[in-house]
């Protein structure tokens, strides 16, 4: 160890802080208060460190690896992922917080309960739910009973939203595949266009009284355009796949040859 790397007393051991080497940085290398603060504050600052090293370390493991799943970049919680989560959050409650002010919803006249509303709805994001319940022309009527019906109408909407949610639930033990990337497996994303158009349609369904088309032709169209969505979405990905760039991804994921 020489004199410019350590400080040593006349025992000749090296004199540190209580930590480290015990290696003293000449004071060419040594950063200044305010060389401190520059780097330690500024959200710009701070962004441009997060993006630099994130690029440099990926860059870095793009050439010195040749292993095929990408590593895991982790980054301080403070100040990097606190200070971003906290811009990303700040900006989403601020346009929350705007909206809330400039656009008030509207309160319509206070319930009646002696009378009935004419249209039922629950809230939006139940309509697919809803429309479920109304799949009446479905339920069979079956010959030994007479031309009735097994079950009521009701309890056939029922039986559907089960069978429904539990389809979504068993999707993810059903697909156990490593894809990341619709074009890797065209299937199975082909399912989720079909099931997210299916969504929209029998939400449709369920408001057929607010929309101008046919209740038969909606009725229809509830199960013929999930199909066709599906169809296509798989065509255009089974496509893609002849062309894909294995050689390219094959840095992060292994990946399997088209068949």
């Amino acid at each position: 160890m020489s004199d410019e790397q350590a400080k040593t007393d006349g025992s000749g051991e090296a004199q540190t802080d209580g930590g480290g080497t015990g290696i003293v940085p000449p004071d060419d290398e040594t950063p200044t208060w305010s060389e401190r603060k520059q780097r330690t504050e500024g959200l710009s600052r701070l962004t441009y460190e997060y993006f630099e090293r994130a690029r440099r370390e990926d860059q870095d493991l793009r050439q010195e690896s040749s292993y095929v799943e990408r590593d895991v970049l982790a980054f301080p919680v403070w100040p990097h992922e606190m200070i971003r989560n906290l811009s990303l959050t700040s900006f989403f409650v601020g346009m929350i917080i705007f909206l809330a002010a400039t656009l008030p919803p509207h309160l319509g006249a206070p319930a009646d309960p002696s009378s009935t509303p004419a249209v039922i709805l629950p809230d939006w994001y139940l309509y697919w739910s809803f429309g479920l319940l109304k799949l009446g022309p479905l339920n069979p009527e079956l010959a030994i009973l007479g031309g009735q019906k097994l079950t009521a109408d009701r309890t056939y909407g029922v039986i559907a939203n089960i069978i429904v949610v539990g389809f979504i639930a068993m999707v993810p033990f059903l697909n156990k595949g490593s894809a990341r990337r619709p074009v890797e497996q065209p299937f199975w994303a082909a399912v989720g266009m079909a099931g997210f158009t299916f969504a929209w349609t029998i939400s449709a369904v369920s408001i057929k009284n607010l929309i101008p088309i046919d209740s038969h032709l909606l009725f229809d169209l509830a199960f013929l355009l999930p199909i066709v969505v599906g169809t296509i979405t798989y065509a255009v990905l089974r496509s893609m796949r002849e062309g894909y760039m294995f050689d390219l991804n094959r840095r992060y994921y292994r990946l399997r040859p088209p068949k």
